[in-house]
């Protein structure tokens, strides 16, 4: 089972971090949000709007990568491996950077919107364990649906006025085929665990917004913070 599987991987990975504590957890009424789709769906565009509306805290595991290949940290440079061939970080490394940061910088935040991740099942079995550890859950994944034809069309366009040099012909193309391979199963796993809110992120971005705000009400009773 992939839940057994990865348990055995969040083990060995752990470290620092300390075993799998097996305890009651208090729980807390933190709100966190996956926002899920294809690279250049608006992923970022629509985190920054609910962190405003709901004051949540930001982690976009692309922002904490590419800041690590920008300083030329040692996992910088493993993860520019990776990235510069449109390829998936390992889910073993990409789990202890997300459970530092959350122990480092979310910690005693109203909550958190997950940006980039997870992008895998196992890494969506490590979120939900990486949660529960902290006495809470994930509550709604937004999916921002797109066209592929759109998709590319944006990410050669920001590739262009952002000089990202993952956002190239060649690579936008294996980008998207890991996308539907490793990536977009995570849809119908959220669907099946009613958390999926799927999205149409075409047309203008405050009205795109405006169908997160209420799809996030209806199905998972998230109102905007006091």
């Amino acid at each position: 089972m992939i839940y057994r599987r990865y348990v055995t991987v969040y083990r060995h990975i752990s470290g620092s971090y300390g075993p799998i504590k097996k305890q009651t957890m208090e729980r807390n009424d933190n709100i966190n949000i996956v926002i899920f789709g294809a690279p250049g769906s608006g992923k970022g565009t629509q985190s920054a709007k609910l962190i405003d509306r709901y004051g949540l805290y930001h982690i976009s595991t692309g922002e904490l990568l590419r800041d690590h290949i920008k300083r030329d940290t040692e996992l910088g440079r493993i993860a520019n491996e990776y990235i510069s061939k449109g390829q998936l970080i390992p889910d073993d490394l990409m789990i202890r950077i997300l459970d530092d940061t959350l122990e480092r910088e979310a910690k005693g935040k109203a909550g958190v919107v997950f940006d980039g991740f997870p992008r895998t099942i196992p890494q969506a079995e490590a979120l939900k364990e990486l949660l529960r550890k902290r006495g809470t859950d994930l509550h709604a994944v937004v999916g921002l649906e797109v066209p592929e034809d759109e998709l590319v069309q944006r990410m050669i366009q920001r590739g262009k006025d952002t000089g990202r040099a993952d956002d190239n012909p060649d690579t936008i193309k294996n980008r998207l085929k890991v996308y539907h391979d490793q990536t977009h199963p995570l849809r119908e796993y959220y669907n099946k665990e009613n958390k999926y809110i799927a999205i149409n992120g075409t047309g203008i971005v405050d009205e795109i917004f405006n169908e997160i705000a209420r799809g996030l009400e209806d199905k998972a009773g998230i109102k905007p913070r006091p």
